[in-house]
């Protein structure tokens, strides 16, 4: 194994490979998700976790039934993997650290903060990207706090969860929610309608988004404005539920202004703006304090350039992160610490 993968001291060497496959296991809680976090399969996340308990002499897991949990031993080291990993970092990104891609975690492709990257990219084409699509929340946390990822667009701070201290974030962007519809909907043309108009109509979300931050936000939606949020059926796609709209005079769902949908023509599929007040979806950015990638500081400051988020008229739910920020495009930084106990 080459060196520059591996720390080597007085001690036993260890794999830095192994150390972030430690980090992702011990925050994801199984082996499947932390597979899926590093775009590995099973086998490989098992094989690092074993190789890096055969490096240091001890068992970092133990198998229970909902997944896996840290030994003594886990525990112990889980503070020095976060070291080892930092200072490995700093030595590999303090030589050369524009030569590497920014990797920026979007929650979808056809969705605002893969536009407002695009924005930047326009901005800045000399700035190199890496652009991933990370499951939710907690898997982005996990992604900056480790460096797997330089920086995060998501909803913060969702509730029940926790952002670690080395993990800063700002709410960069209030995204408008539309309902679309199809051309049989009742409010197909309608040139604008208020949440309260919405009550007891179906919005349909499927499968709910399961525990995201995204399923937190529509279901604090619903609670306040009465709509019936329908979470039955798997999430086929888009095109899925493009088809049903077409067909239906009852189903309806929400979509951010900015979000890139395409559908046949003969689909007729209808935006209706939501205004009095219009919901947002608020789009924070995640990065850690420490990453000295100079392209951080760009993306923060072009984003300040935004107009500032939290505008009268809006809805968002209580415990979306403070739009509050200083005028200076880059120092708009805020701390927030969430609550629950899932993240270590």
């Amino acid at each position: 194994m080459s060196h520059n993968r591996r720390l080597c001291g007085y001690g036993p060497a260890v794999d830095l490979d192994g150390v972030r496959t430690f980090l992702a296991v011990a925050d994801a809680g199984r082996i499947t998700e932390a597979a899926d976090e590093l775009a590995l399969t099973q086998q490989a996340v098992s094989k690092r976790i074993a190789a890096l308990e055969r490096d240091l002499g001890t068992r970092l897991f133990v198998r229970t039934a909902r997944g896996v949990r840290l030994t003594d031993d886990g525990r112990t080291f889980l503070p020095h993997a976060h070291d080892l990993l930092r200072v490995a970092r700093a030595a590999t990104t303090a030589l050369r650290p524009e030569r590497r891609a920014l990797r920026v975690d979007v929650l979808g492709r056809r969705l605002a903060p893969a536009d407002l990257l695009r924005d930047f990219h326009r901005a800045h084409p000399d700035a190199e990207l890496d652009v991933v699509t990370l499951p939710d929340a907690d898997a982005a946390v996990a992604a900056v706090r480790s460096g797997a990822v330089d920086t995060s667009f998501r909803a913060v701070a969702a509730p029940g969860r926790l952002l670690p201290d080395e993990v800063a974030a700002v709410r960069v962007f209030d995204e408008p929610l539309q309902l679309l519809v199809g051309p049989a909907h009742p409010l197909a043309g309608a040139a604008a309608v208020t949440p309260a108009r919405l009550a007891g109509h179906r919005v349909w979300i499927p499968s709910g988004g399961g525990d995201t931050e995204w399923a937190a936000y529509y279901a604090g939606l619903a609670a306040a404005f009465g709509i019936v949020l329908d979470t039955t059926g798997p999430d086929f796609g888009f095109e899925t539920m493009a088809d049903a709209l077409a067909a239906s005079a009852e189903v309806a769902t929400f979509v951010g202004e900015r979000s890139r949908l395409l559908w046949p023509a003969g689909h007729d599929l209808r935006r209706v703006p939501v205004r009095d007040p219009t919901p947002v979806y608020p789009h924070s950015l995640l990065w850690r304090r420490d990453d000295p990638h100079p392209d951080v500081a760009r993306l923060r400051a072009h984003l300040g350039r935004l107009p500032a988020p939290g505008g009268e008229g809006t809805w968002v739910p209580p415990w979306t992160l403070s739009p509050s920020r200083p005028q200076g495009p880059v120092e708009n930084e805020v701390i927030v610490r969430w609550t629950g106990p899932k993240l270590r």
